[in-house]
């Protein structure tokens, strides 16, 4: 079959193509003159196929409704040239650490769209995230509450999601499996009515809402 002819994944970005003499296209880009210019491995990360999908799920949302936000996970790659493009794209942000939460800002974020997660947060990421003006910050255990409720002390009360483990296994590998029973992350479905009555309770947190997450590289919509 001639290279020409060859039909590409769809995990490359949307565009690429094989040229004549069957060499790899990405966004105009020539795959080997890359190689030969930054070496290898490289990542290329084409940022109109960034934009596009981003609005893509964008669109896909607002089709059904207008109270919705879609953020970008910064664990999927946390560079500010990725953060400045989806920013620009209107699209919210989600950091779990000290430095993502740097870089999102760098790159342009607006603070009042970061959500701010983390099962090990430490005091300090708390205090940033609080003065930087995160918009929502997501508890993750009891300790969090205590520690962040001393940190806003009298100001405005913070904005805050629950997260909780709904004991639902995601069909993905094990180690990315993160809503069963014996998950490290959130708060058991025995333990959330407690921690969501503390909240409710607090001058100090604003309970707006419950997060749940049940893992990476799931295929399917069953779990």
């Amino acid at each position: 079959m001639p290279a020409t002819r060859a039909k590409l994944s769809q995990a490359y970005p949307i565009g690429s193509r094989l040229d004549e003499d069957g060499r790899l296209q990405l966004g105009g880009c020539d795959a080997v003159e890359l190689a030969r210019e930054f070496g290898t491995p490289a990542y290329v990360v084409v940022e109109e196929d960034l934009r596009a999908r981003a609005q893509t799920f964008v669109e896909a949302f607002r089709a059904r409704t207008q109270d919705f936000d879609v953020l970008f996970a910064s664990k999927a790659f946390p560079c500010t040239a990725v953060y400045r493009v989806l920013a620009q794209e209107g699209i919210a942000c989600d950091v779990a650490s000290g430095g993502e939460l740097a870089l999102a800002l760098r790159g342009g974020f607006d603070p009042g769209r970061i959500y701010m997660h983390g099962n090990a947060k430490s005091e300090g990421e708390l205090r940033f995230a609080r003065e930087a003006g995160v918009g929502h910050i997501v508890i993750d255990n009891a300790d969090e509450i205590a520690r962040l409720e001393a940190i806003v002390g009298g100001g405005t009360p913070q904005p805050v999601l629950l997260r909780v483990t709904p004991d639902v296994r995601g069909r993905t590998n094990d180690k990315i499996s993160t809503g069963q029973a014996d998950s490290k992350f959130g708060f058991s479905l025995a333990d959330a009515p407690a921690a969501i009555a503390r909240l409710r309770d607090s001058t100090a947190l604003d309970l707006v809402g419950l997060h749940m997450h049940i893992g990476s590289q799931i295929t399917t919509a069953e779990p």
